[in-house]
């Protein structure tokens, strides 16, 4: 190829890219998607975890939907009051203090209290003990399998399986809810932080069945009912039910239970 060749060649290639650039250029003007300047701001001052616990697809998809008030400013359950304050501020609003919620595990059936029917070997994911005989070895159908499924889900470190059941730390949880969701036996609920009285079970079966696999299991015995005197426990389906906005502390219902199955923090 001569020298004229190679110069026509990088001539045509230089004035194809300046085309293609200035149309670039022209389109990115025309259909530039003019983002809010507060959806920026609260966008720095989130956290940044991305964890999902907001119900929106991470900090940006929060931002976005506080700006178009679809979402509160204290939506941040990781960041907590202050975060909302500072949202709230941006916002030209004030923050109300949410009531702060932590992860529950409902079961108290450890490795000494709770019976197996055989021992297992194999994938230790709870998701997949739909796949194995029984719904895996735990001879309790509702409870906790121990497999750690909802510790891998945490993006906190905020719970760990201690003798065969998850156990949350309240200190370290922030409510992602991501626990929650992966949990397939539903055990785990967000209570508020400041619960003192907590079921341990959720096992709907009769108390004898109950007893038969489970040494602290709920036997619907409604001890627990009769002696609380602002009515904030109920049974149904053979499990005790705590309303913790009625419950004033008292710890009555711990002391009554035959089981011990309600726990006093």
């Amino acid at each position: 190829m001569n020298i004229l060749g190679i110069l026509l060649t990088v001539l045509v290639v230089g004035a194809t890219g300046c085309i293609l650039g200035f149309f670039l250029c022209v389109s990115s003007e025309k259909f530039k998607v003019e983002v809010d300047e507060r959806e920026t701001a609260i966008l720095d001052v989130l956290p940044g975890n991305n964890c999902g616990g907001c119900g929106y697809a991470g900090c940006s998809g929060l931002a976005a939907a506080i700006v178009k008030g679809e979402a509160p400013v204290n939506g941040c359950p990781v960041g907590g009051a202050d975060v909302g304050a500072k949202v709230g501020a941006i916002m030209g609003v004030d923050a109300e203090d949410g009531e702060k919620m932590v992860a529950f595990v409902k079961c108290g059936g450890n490795c000494e209290k709770a019976k197996k029917n055989y021992e297992y070997t194999g994938v230790e994911d709870c998701q997949s003990m739909a796949f194995v005989p029984g719904g895996g070895p735990k001879a309790c159908n509702y409870g906790c399998m121990g497999y750690g499924s909802c510790v891998n889900a945490c993006p906190f470190d905020a719970i760990h399986i201690i003798d065969g059941v998850a156990v949350v730390d309240k200190e370290a949880c922030k409510a992602c809810g991501k626990c929650v969701a992966v949990c397939p036996n539903n055990l785990i609920e967000l209570v508020p932080y400041n619960s003192t009285q907590l079921v341990q079970c959720s096992s709907k079966d009769k108390g004898k069945d109950v007893m038969s696999v489970c040494s602290v299991g709920c036997i619907a015995c409604h001890l627990c009912e009769k002696n609380c005197p602002v009515g904030a426990i109920t049974v149904e389906d053979n499990i005790a039910h705590i309303d913790q906005s009625k419950c004033i502390h008292c710890g009555l219902c711990a002391q009554k239970c035959p089981k011990k199955i309600i726990l006093s923090v």
